[in-house]
């Protein structure tokens, strides 16, 4: 998969809606890596993709606003302590 040009973190993943369903993309693509027809699938993948790729999994809701987000191996801001 393709990783961020600019540094070596790996692009964070997205589930976000699509016309034919929910999609998987990389941050930064337009194209999707894999369409659901549900939400709760494209989360599923979506996670195992993040967990994988240790970056943040970005799940947006219906009205395309970021509904939650999640890091799994280079969290961007960790709790202090």
């Amino acid at each position: 998969m393709a990783e961020d040009s600019t540094s070596t973190r790996p692009k964070n993943i997205w589930v976000a809606r699509h016309s034919s369903g929910w999609a998987v993309r990389l941050e930064g693509d337009s194209n999707p890596i894999f369409i659901y027809n549900t939400q709760g699938r494209a989360i599923g993948q979506g996670l195992t993709l993040a967990r994988n790729r240790q970056c943040e999994l970005i799940i947006q809701n219906r009205r395309a606003q970021i509904r939650e987000k999640n890091s799994y191996g280079n969290d961007p801001h960790p709790p202090k302590g």
